[in-house]
């Protein structure tokens, strides 16, 4: 098995990436460790790269389709990684997760209607859901033992005749959670006997912590198979999230159908050539990778959970159960989020804000491990010292 260096640090400055090129923009210091925006600084697969620059010595980039390898890798992929017995039909595109959400939202229901969201959650379903029409309806989360887990009294209170459709984050982001069994059933049971669709983002569905085991929504029950969509992608977890390109898996044909008919009204499913060889070579080859990945973001997470409990014992820490993502509780500082956010930028260290995930979030702060120990430990210097003395 070959060994991958997950330590190795990469110059990613003057790349145009959004992460550290665009650091003035969003928070007015261009010089600050960025540990916000959810790609990892970890070098792309060799195997991916491979993929990618055997197809860059054909010097014709013209319009393209899928293989049947393309489908294959994916299907495989499911079953082996998640026990999930899918077939091609089932499969869909979108050039995005966000885009895939939103395209669900307008073919599913119609302006006016209303889609439950589950803050604090990832804020771009809000625009998805208040720019195609559609009024936003939240159930926000509770906090039990520790983590996050869903309100079922406030869901049944909030549930109308306009009520459509409610996005899942699977696993959750920006607090890590993977949800149980149980808790997926009692969900599904509240949306399939009120009619509602379940659009289930499960972008990071593959970053699992040791202990945990994601379920793809479909696999609660073949009631909630038909009865919701699936979005993934290969973006988090390989690091190539700017080739756009993400697959929806939808059981139903009564809904992909409506799906696949604003995908083309559109003209944006034969996606992008790039992405749908990075997709294949990643869920083809890519499981050892994932493997070592995996264990280096366990330790970066014990790394950052010792650091904090011995030296900054006011922040409270969720504990993730997947993602690269740790969800910090800095309300003890009895600082408000601007002082806060004010703090930590001028201590040159960028972080989200939690108030960005909605309802709940205010107080918190998303931060990023998905970096050499090096950055991350540097990062956890400058919150300490932007903190010393609160």
């Amino acid at each position: 098995m070959k060994h991958y260096n997950f330590d190795e640090i990469i110059e990613r400055r003057g790349t145009d990436c959004v992460k550290y090129d665009m650091l003035e923009d969003y928070f007015g210091n261009s010089e600050a460790l960025p540990l916000w925006v959810a790609d990892t600084d970890f070098r792309v697969p060799d195997f991916i790269m491979n993929a990618l620059n055997e197809r860059m010595n054909h010097e014709i980039l013209a319009y393209s389709y899928r293989p049947e390898s393309y489908y294959k890798a994916i299907i495989n992929w499911m079953d082996r990684k998640h026990g999930w017995k899918i077939n091609k039909e089932m499969i869909t595109s979108s050039p995005g997760v966000v885009s895939g959400v939103t395209m669900l939202i307008m073919a599913l229901s119609e302006p006016g209607d209303k889609v439950i969201v589950q803050p604090p959650v990832y804020f771009p379903f809000f625009t998805s859901i208040k720019g195609s029409g559609r009024k936003m309806v939240e159930n926000p989360l509770m906090i039990k033992d520790g983590r996050y887990t869903f309100d079922f009294e406030n869901l049944l209170q909030i549930i109308d005749s306009q009520t459509r459709l409610l996005i899942l984050c699977s696993p959750h982001n920006p607090g890590g959670m993977v949800w149980t069994r149980e808790e997926l059933e009692d969900l599904s049971r509240i949306c399939t006997d009120n009619g509602i669709v379940i659009i289930s983002d499960e972008i990071h569905a593959d970053l699992v912590f040791t202990g945990n085991k994601h379920i793809p929504i479909p696999m609660v029950s073949e009631k909630v198979a038909m009865n919701s969509a699936v979005l993934m992608a290969a973006s988090k977890t390989f690091n190539v999230a700017g080739l756009s390109t993400a697959f929806v898996i939808i059981p139903n044909k009564k809904l992909r159908v409506k799906y696949e008919r604003v995908l083309h009204t559109v003209h944006i499913d034969s996606g992008n050539i790039f992405g749908n060889i990075a997709t294949e070579a990643a869920l083809h080859d890519g499981h050892d990778w994932l493997s070592q990945l995996m264990i280096y973001l366990e330790d970066n997470y014990n790394f950052l959970e010792t650091f904090i409990t011995q030296r900054m014992p006011k922040i409270k820490i969720m504990k993730p159960e997947a993602t690269f993502l740790v969800w910090l509780d800095l309300t003890a500082y009895n600082l408000s989020e601007k002082e806060l956010a004010k703090r930590l930028i001028e201590g040159g260290i960028a972080i989200n804000k939690g108030s960005i995930f909605g309802t709940g979030g205010e107080g918190y702060f998303r931060l990023n491990i998905g970096c050499p120990r090096a950055v991350l430990e540097e990062g956890l210097i400058k919150i300490e010292k932007a903190l010393r003395n609160v």
